[in-house]
């Protein structure tokens, strides 16, 4: 049987000394990489995509984000601390309501175009 060679493997050693130069020089470092791979973990949640999504025109208090989503408050509130965790909403007090927000416009901008991504062809 002969095997099949894959496209998108080089057939040869690599003959770009430069550019691996030049990447190696411009690599993220190792805590800037973990984090960003943390973050991505947290966003790796269907659950809290609705969530921020649900957050990206309005603040939003606990309760009526869990209608939204159609999860119990306690469950929502599990979501949310990790959230808040990786600091992608941020909340405040009001009486016996707790409201949250998305934490800034990275986030928002994180969010959106990983959505577009998502539904692009």
């Amino acid at each position: 049987m002969v095997k099949k060679k894959d496209p998108a493997v080089c057939e040869g050693l690599c003959r770009h000394p430069d550019t691996v130069c030049l990447a190696k020089a411009e690599l993220v470092s190792d805590s800037c990489a973990q984090s960003a791979a943390a973050l991505f973990k947290v966003l790796g949640d269907p659950t809290r995509v609705k969530m921020l999504h649900a957050l990206l025109k309005r603040e939003m208090c606990v309760c009526d984000l869990a209608a939204v989503v159609k999860m119990g408050q306690s469950a929502v509130s599990h979501q949310l601390r990790t959230l808040r965790g990786a600091r992608l909403v941020k909340y405040r007090r009001e009486g016996k309501n707790a409201w949250y927000s998305i934490n800034d416009e990275h986030v928002a901008s994180l969010l959106c175009q990983g959505l577009e991504h998502a539904q692009h062809p």
